[in-house]
């Protein structure tokens, strides 16, 4: 299972990092380009990314 969401976290941080640049016109050549709504829901969906990942990669406390 952790293998499944550090996949998934990574997948959600780089389409979030790409969805970031497309809304901000850096990567050109798309109907998301320099839409900034498309800036807004690739930081939510990096954000998402980044939680995955810090919840597979936590250590879970021994007792």
């Amino acid at each position: 299972m952790k293998w499944v969401m550090n996949i998934l976290g990574v997948l959600l941080v780089v389409v979030g990092v790409i969805w970031i640049l497309q809304g901000l016109g850096v990567i050109p050549g798309s109907f998301m380009t320099g839409q900034i709504q498309y800036t807004y829901l690739g930081i939510v969906v990096g954000v998402i990314g980044g939680v995955l990942l810090f919840l597979a990669n936590r250590r879970s406390k021994v007792i």
